[in-house]
């Protein structure tokens, strides 16, 4: 099956700047594992802040290493085929790192997004160093309650 377009490699997403220029770049990212509704009207969201919104996916490597070796429960190539599809999502990349921190600064947003599960205290030093270091914001957008994948998955009996 041919690659969906909104779904770019490391070297476009660094042209990403380039290729949107004048227009407000707006970056998330996360693992994205079982999409609810709560990541939709996040992303939604995220898409509000600017004119672009560019999502890094973290790759199953990362995953694995972030949430254990159980997870991701869908591979990385579905779960960006997955976001791709989702009208608020104008670009997707999928990373490898632990961090985020290389690919934002590859992306160079204007506004970097961040769940509500975040406080601008607990948030990456290295990450907030970079958005600093690019001039960039920080927004953090509230979590929906009642949703996650955790409790998803708990519910299920298998978190």
């Amino acid at each position: 099956m041919k690659a969906l377009p909104k779904i770019i490699s490391r070297a476009e997403a660094a042209a990403i700047r380039e290729a949107h220029a004048g227009q407000t770049l707006v970056f998330t990212n996360g693992c994205f594992d079982l999409l609810h509704v709560g990541h939709v009207r996040y992303l939604q969201a995220a898409r509000g802040r600017g004119d672009v919104l560019v999502v890094g996916l973290n790759g199953d490597d990362s995953v694995r290493q972030l949430k254990g070796p159980k997870r991701p429960l869908n591979p990385e190539a579905a779960r960006a085929e997955v976001l791709a599809a989702l009208c608020a999502v104008d670009h997707v990349v999928i990373f490898d790192e632990p961090r985020v921190t290389t690919l934002l600064a590859e992306v160079r947003p204007d506004v970097y997004v961040k769940g509500g599960d975040y406080t601008l205290e607990t948030l990456n030093r290295e990450e907030l160093a970079v958005v600093q270091r690019l001039g960039a914001r920080v927004e953090l957008i509230p979590m929906v309650p009642g949703f996650s994948t955790t409790g998803i998955l708990q519910k299920m009996g298998g978190g």
